[in-house]
C-alpha cells in the first residue's frame, strides 16, 4: 500500500510543473502588455514608468530566467505582488478569496450527495416504475443545463420574485443559491451514478445468496447493496469537490460573490501576471490533491485496487 501511495504522491509532482509552464508560456505569449491602456483601463503609462515597473517585477528579464525565477518561487507559493493590487501578495489574495468559494463548494457537494444518493437509490429499488423515469427525466435535465442558466433562474425566482434571498452578497444566505445552481448537475451526476451502481449490485451472486438464507429484504439492501454500491460514488466526491470549488467562476459573477472566480477574471482582464498564475496554480493543486485523497481512499476500500497497482 506504501508503494501504491508514493506512486500516486509522485504522479502529482510533473502534473503541477505541466499547470504551471503551460500557464506561464501562454500569459508571456499574449499580445499587449500589463501597462498598456487596454489592461490599465483606458491610462496609457508613460514609457519611462512602464519600464520602471517592467524592471520591478522582472519582465525586462528573458523570458527563461523569468521561467526559472517563477519556478524556484511557485514550489513554496511565493507568486511575487500583484501588479493591481499594490502592496499585496498573491498569496494573501488568494487568502482573502477563497474562503468565498471554499464555502460555497462544500456547501454544494453536500447538497449534491444528500440529493444525488436518495434519489439513485430510490430510482434502481423502483426501477421501470413512474418514480424511476421521473428521476431519469428530472437528472437528465439538470445535468444538461449550464450553472449560470440555474443560477440566474434562482437569482430571479427567489430573490427579484419572491425577495427570500438578498440579491447582493450580503450574509450567510447569500451563500444558498449559488451552492444550490453549483451542486444541482454534480446531484444529477451522482443519482445516475448511484443508481447504475444500485442496479449492478442488485444482480451480483451475494446478494442473492443472502435473499435464499432467507435474509429480510431491508437488510439485503442495507448490508450488500447500498454499501457495496457507493464505492464507485466515492471515486467521484473528490473530483467533485474540486470541479465545484474551482467552477464558482461564473457562478461568483451571477451572484456578486468575492470570491476566487471574480479574482480569477479581473486578473485575466487587467493582465495581472502573478495573479493568474498563482490562482490557476491554487486551482491544479486543488484538483490534483482530490484526485490524490480519493486514489488513497478508494485503495484502502478496495484492495483490488492496491493488488492491481
Amino acid at each position: 500500500m506504501l508503494q501504491y501511495v508514493l506512486r500516486r504522491v509522485l504522479w502529482t509532482i510533473p502534473v503541477l510543473w505541466l499547470v504551471a509552464t503551460v500557464t506561464f508560456f501562454l500569459m508571456h505569449s499574449a499580445p499587449g502588455s500589463p501597462w498598456d491602456a487596454k489592461s490599465t483601463g483606458g491610462r496609457q503609462l508613460d514609457a519611462r514608468l512602464e519600464a520602471s515597473f517592467n524592471r520591478q517585477y522582472g519582465l525586462d528579464e528573458p523570458l527563461i530566467v523569468q521561467y526559472g525565477a517563477y519556478l524556484r518561487n511557485a514550489v513554496t507559493f511565493d507568486f511575487g505582488e500583484s501588479f493591481t493590487q499594490r502592496g499585496q501578495t498573491v498569496t494573501e489574495i488568494i487568502g482573502q478569496g477563497f474562503p468565498y468559494s471554499a464555502r460555497i463548494g462544500v456547501l454544494a457537494l453536500f447538497l449534491a450527495i444528500a440529493i444525488g444518493i436518495p434519489v439513485g437509490i430510490y430510482a434502481a429499488l423502483r426501477q421501470n416504475t413512474f418514480g424511476d423515469y421521473a428521476s431519469l427525466f428530472v437528472t437528465t435535465i439538470s445535468y444538461t443545463l449550464p450553472d449560470f442558466v440555474i443560477a440566474i433562474f434562482l437569482l430571479i425566482v427567489f430573490s427579484v420574485n419572491f425577495g427570500w434571498f438578498p440579491i447582493l452578497f450580503t450574509d450567510w444566505r447569500s451563500y444558498i443559491l449559488p451552492a444550490v445552481a453549483l451542486g444541482t448537475g454534480s446531484a444529477a451526476f451522482i443519482a445516475r451514478l448511484t443508481r447504475s451502481s444500485v442496479l449492478e449490485a442488485l444482480r451480483d451472486d451475494h446478494v442473492t445468496t443472502a435473499r435464499a438464507k432467507g435474509l429480510h429484504n431491508r437488510t439485503v439492501i442495507a448490508r450488500h447493496v447500498v454499501r457495496n454500491s457507493l464505492i464507485p460514488v466515492l471515486t467521484v466526491v473528490g473530483p467533485a469537490f474540486a470541479g465545484l470549488v474551482t467552477g464558482t467562476i461564473i457562478i461568483e459573477r451571477v451572484f456578486g460573490v468575492p470570491g476566487m472566480g471574480r479574482l480569477f477574471i479581473d486578473s485575466i482582464t487587467s493582465r495581472d501576471y502573478p495573479v493568474i498564475m498563482g490562482v490557476t496554480l491554487f486551482y491544479a493543486f486543488i484538483i490534483v490533491m482530490s484526485n490524490l485523497v480519493v486514489d488513497i481512499a478508494y485503495g484502502f476500500v478496495d484492495p483490488r485496487i492496491r493488488t492491481s497497482q
